[in-house]
């Protein structure tokens, strides 16, 4: 006994010389990954992070609080000292103005809470206020997490295993965000008709949370796209000039990244609104030959789709009361975001209006193309130019005319670019005879999206100013999309030089119990599990007692 003993004192003396984590799970669920070890490891003051996670919650929440804490746990590991985290209850005071003011300062943080109703077995049901998020304080600089996933049409058993497979990609990219030394900066481009500051200021304010955001005019200047990280396109209805692809182009040469945010055919939508009938026409903005450079062309056509949003329509008789209800518009539809890639891995249906589709060419090599975004099975495409008219919402859809499926609307291209000013003389375009032309980039990053739409937001206009609506928002069905998550994923992926949103690809397996089989044979397992052992534990007390009777019980005389 005392050499086991001494041999025990002995292997712990010298394993506490080694550190060592061992993950025994399947899917790991108990590791992070390098990346994140790089980030903790490199913190140089204190970060602490408070979750809302506490107190009473549905067995759900419990989950999602366990699977949090159980990350923050391994990331105070590597972290050690700088790291510190804690859980609070935002419904611990009893007073009611207290706790809506605590509410309201969660809130204020940028923390969203959920409603939650409850049901029993009885048929009796409870409201509680959830929220299922963070907030991050590093170098006196805060930004909130919301680790909630929702994404309609799958369970909320899959959506709680979403967000718990999220976590770690949440709270690694926004401590690497305040820990930045350096922010990078991106550029909104301005000067051939793209959306006004505010049609994309739900993004841009998003976006200002982690980079320097800017809007600039080209002009032809060579170097106005210096020192930027991104380049975003974000919509255009006029021409561009050669002497701005120029720009452009070299800035991708030089290893510079951009978003493509394009629409190939424009439909006026005052003229449908108020005239119920408008042509579609295609959008010749001049960048047709340098995307095709790239390795995708856009197509002058309009995706329809059956799976698409609602619009109100008066189905009122003439000289009636108007009476509006919702009907499916086929023009706006509601693309599926791919797994394939951790940009759109996970995510909300992204909502569109007037989206085309891309071909990627496989003549152009070096190029690795995926698929972003993507139709239904149920789409098909119209060729402009095209009259599009809201009499056609009356036409009941033919469901063999939808036969097309999944046609890609987003599509992201990495690799080495060929510059389209290749062999080209290029004197015209710069005055400047020093600059080369670079015929070649180094490793970048290109994503074109054919639907300018998907970038912009509502605006309502009211007396006292502009409204911002957020992204993604359908202002006819209160139902928020995954549009804003889309583009905050691709900017990531574009300016990260770290890599962090390959988190995005972990798998956690989600093992659910079949609710029918749990229903039907419920009072089965109770049994097995509540009678059985009690009637187990009475007869070994009962063979117990008989055995040590006749062991040491006093023999009977005849």
């Amino acid at each position: 006994m005392l050499l086991f003993i001494g041999a025990v004192v002995v292997a712990n003396m010298i394993a506490s010389f080694f550190f060592f984590r061992i993950d025994l799970t399947s899917d790991k669920r108990y590791s992070i990954s390098p990346q994140s070890k790089e980030v903790l490891r490199g913190l140089t003051d204190y970060v602490n992070i408070t979750v809302y996670l506490d107190g009473e919650m549905p067995i759900g929440f419990k989950k999602l609080k366990s699977g949090v804490k159980e990350m923050l746990d391994e990331f105070e590991v590597y972290g050690g000292s700088n790291f510190k985290f804690r859980f609070v209850n935002p419904s611990e005071s009893t007073d009611p103005k207290e706790r809506n003011e605590e509410y309201k300062a969660i809130f204020d943080k940028g923390v969203k809470p959920i409603n939650i109703h409850d049901k029993d077995v009885e048929g009796g049901s409870s409201e509680k206020i959830v929220f299922p998020g963070a907030v991050v304080n590093y170098r006196g600089r805060q930004l909130p997490i919301n680790f909630l996933t929702n994404v309609p049409g799958i369970s909320g058993e899959e959506n709680l295993n979403r967000s718990i497979q999220n976590v770690e990609y949440n709270l690694i990219n926004t401590i690497d965000k305040l820990s930045l030394d350096t922010i990078p900066a991106i550029a909104f481009i301005e000067g051939h008709g793209e959306w006004e500051a505010p049609q994309v200021a739900a993004i841009t304010q998003e976006l200002s949370a982690y980079y320097n955001v800017g809007r600039i005019t080209l002009g032809g200047n060579f170097s106005a796209l210096k020192g930027y990280k991104l380049a975003i396109v974000a919509g255009g209805k006029s021409p561009w000039s050669e002497v701005d692809k120029f720009a452009l182009d070299q800035f991708i040469m030089q290893g510079g990244r951009v978003a493509f945010f394009i629409d190939p055919v424009v439909v006026s939508e005052d003229s449908l609104a108020h005239g119920s009938m408008t042509v579609a026409m295609p959008n010749n903005i001049n960048l047709e030959d340098m995307l095709f450079t790239y390795g995708v062309r856009l197509n002058a056509v309009l995706l329809q789709d059956m799976q698409c949003s609602s619009i109100p329509v008066n189905v009122a008789l003439a000289g009636e009361r108007p009476n509006f209800v919702p009907a499916p518009w086929y023009y706006y539809p509601l693309l599926n975001p791919s797994d394939e890639s951790p940009i759109s891995r996970n995510l909300n249906l992204v909502k569109t209006q007037f989206c085309s589709v891309i071909d990627t060419l496989s003549s152009v090599s070096g190029i690795a193309k995926k698929t972003l975004l993507a139709s239904s099975p149920y789409s098909r495409v119209m060729n402009a130019p095209l009259m599009v008219s809201l009499g056609q919402i009356r036409n009941s859809p033919l469901k063999y005319e939808f036969n097309q499926q999944h046609l890609p609307v987003a599509v992201l291209l990495e690799g080495r670019f060929r510059s389209v000013f290749r062999n080209r003389m290029i004197s015209e375009y710069t005055p400047n005879a020093s600059v080369t032309l670079i015929n070649n980039s180094p490793e970048t990053k290109v994503a074109v999206i054919a639907d300018a739409d998907i970038i912009r937001n509502d605006i309502k206009v009211r007396p006292d100013g502009i409204s911002v609506m957020p992204l993604g928002l359908d202002k006819y069905t209160s139902q928020t999309y995954g549009n804003k998550d889309f583009v905050l994923n691709l900017v990531s992926y574009l300016t990260d030089s770290r890599d962090l949103i390959s988190l995005r690809n972990r798998n956690l397996q989600l093992r659910l119990l079949d609710r029918n089989k749990v229903l039907s044979s419920r009072v089965t397992w109770q049994i097995i599990n509540v009678v059985v052992p009690s009637v187990v534990v009475i007869l070994f007390g009962i063979l117990f007692f008989y055995l040590r009777k006749r062991k040491y019980g006093t023999p009977q005389t005849k």
